[in-house]
């Protein structure tokens, strides 16, 4: 199975500029060994399960709720059985199409 999970979060009591907190959570993913795409709007990730991808959600929430009073997060998932490597595979499968596209 193949779960991707395109999520934001962020603290919006912190001003104008979030970085630093998004920065900590893209950290905390990296260290995880999750596969990740990060998009100027967003985040996505690949995991095998929902369990895996709801447990990073999880995370990036206690990554944050440490110095934040509010946060806000919005999330979208694709699911997918007997499916892998989509995070890779659905970008190359539009580039077979049209040719190379800008990430």
């Amino acid at each position: 199975m193949s779960v991707l999970m395109e999520f934001s979060m962020f603290p919006t009591d912190k001003g104008e500029s979030v970085g630093a907190y998004v920065s900590r959570v893209i950290d905390m993913i990296r260290e995880s060994g999750t596969p990740y795409k990060l998009t100027p709007m967003g985040t996505v990730i690949e995991t095998e399960t929902m369990a895996e991808a709801l447990e990073l959600l999880q995370k990036s929430h206690d990554v944050l709720e440490k110095d934040a009073q509010r946060i806000y997060a919005n999330v979208k998932f694709d699911i997918r059985k007997e499916a892998t490597n989509r995070l890779e595979g659905k970008i190359r499968s539009v580039e077979d199409k049209i040719g190379k596209v800008r990430t």
